[in-house]
């Protein structure tokens, strides 16, 4: 149990730096399209995160693969019920990688607002599916006692989980401005503050609607092996949401980027630290839920893939700190920009 554990452990902790990351970068792109009132200021919003996004998916990409190699029962369910949503979700990430590098590509304004609102049709899309999964993790979904889920895409679908997307979605949004007040210059800073004052607001609705229906509306904070972690893991993305809040009417935006980051931090916490040991729960039969013992790979593959994270996940998180120390100049409309 304990290579499971840590792998377990890597694996969320490979979660909370993809939406931690990806969340500004989703955030930056829904709010494209009303933040950026010429084409100028929509290219520099598009070029505050112009150097990372490709880099920051490279953690999706990092997580899905250790989840097949360490729990590889988790990834065949996963991706088997699952499969329309996760479909949906590549195909906005499609979208939206494509919308960075064909929006210049033509002289015309209407070519590129189009691949603006593509742009932020596509981060709107993969941040409310992305939302409406974890609301899946954490309200179970119908396995058997074969690992088979049963249902498809609507059966993912109901008030709770929609919720849980909407709150994804306003939680990355206001991340997202917290990251352009940072990033941007001028007027489209202070275009980006007023918006995360506003974000927050409903940010905080959501969250505590999402979070009181799921402590008395579902078996989720109170089954786990470690309940206590999931309590923690709550509170103390509440305390670092107020906080940049807080912060945000301040008009500190260094601050209010970091407690933003903290909260997505902390609610990654809280759903993985809330479901230990278990990974997929089983609305059928709890006994039918997919953990870490009946759902992992071998003892040996789990070694080896020990090893390996040992060696490399310290030089990514070096190659993604020196890449937001180089870009860490602000981008105003004046400025030389790529896309």
């Amino acid at each position: 149990m304990v290579l499971q554990t840590i792998w377990f452990i890597l694996v969320t902790v490979l979660f909370i730096g993809f939406f931690f990351l990806e969340g500004f970068d989703y955030g930056v792109g829904i709010l494209l399209p009303f933040l950026g009132k010429k084409d100028e200021e929509r290219r520099a919003i598009i070029n505050s995160i112009g150097p990372f996004w490709d880099g920051n998916e490279v953690w999706l990409i990092t997580a899905g693969g250790a989840t097949f190699a360490s729990f590889p029962q988790v990834y065949a369910t996963l991706f088997s019920g699952f499969y329309t949503a996760l479909f949906l979700i590549l195909l906005g990430l499609i979208v939206r990688g494509v919308s960075f590098e064909f929006r210049s590509k033509v002289e015309s304004q209407g070519w590129r607002n189009f691949w603006d609102w593509m742009n932020f049709l596509g981060s709107f899309v993969a941040a409310l599916l992305w939302g409406v999964a974890v609301g899946n993790l954490i309200r179970g979904v119908p396995i058997d006692e074969k690992m088979y889920y049963h249902g498809g895409l609507l059966g993912l679908i109901s008030i709770f989980t929609l919720i849980a997307g909407v709150t994804f979605v306003l939680l990355f949004a206001y991340h997202g401005a917290n990251f352009l007040s940072l990033k941007l210059a001028d007027d489209l800073s202070e275009r980006a503050k007023s918006a995360a004052k506003k974000l927050w607001i409903w940010t905080v609705i959501f969250a505590v609607i999402f979070i009181l229906w799921a402590l008395f509306g579902t078996p989720y904070f109170t089954k786990g092996a470690v309940p206590w972690l999931a309590y923690l893991g709550a509170i103390l993305a509440a305390i670092s949401l107020l906080i940049s809040g807080f912060r945000a009417f301040q008009g500190k935006s260094g601050c209010a980027f970091l407690w933003s980051a903290l909260t997505i931090v902390f609610a990654t916490v809280m759903v993985f630290g809330g479901l230990y040991p278990r990974i997929l729960i089983s609305t059928m039969d709890p006994s039918y839920s997919l953990t870490i013992a009946n759902a992992s790979a071998s003892p040996y593959t789990l070694k080896i893939m020990t090893i390996v994270a040992v060696v490399l996940v310290p030089i990514v998180l070096i190659y993604q700190i020196w890449t937001y120390t180089v870009f860490k100049e602000r981008i105003s409309v004046k400025s030389e920009m790529e896309y």
